[in-house]
């Protein structure tokens, strides 16, 4: 039996909608690529992963923010 991630799929299909030209992209292909980014974060966020993501981006801003420390 073939078991799919549903993340990772998503991911893939995320990863061939952006690689089509910007000029070649209608406003409504633009909000559903923008909905399934974020179906895409809420899926990925409570992984080990995201955590580690989020992680990283709170050192980053954190970094950005204070930069004298």
């Amino acid at each position: 039996m073939l078991t799919i991630n549903v993340a990772v799929l998503l991911a893939v299909i995320i990863v061939l909608r952006l690689r089509r030209r910007t000029e070649a992209r209608s406003r409504n292909d633009e909000k559903l690529t923008v909905a399934i980014v974020l179906v895409f974060g809420v899926l990925v966020a409570p992984t080990p992963f995201g955590q580690w993501v989020l992680g990283l981006v709170g050192e980053l801003v954190t970094g950005v923010n204070d930069p004298g420390r």
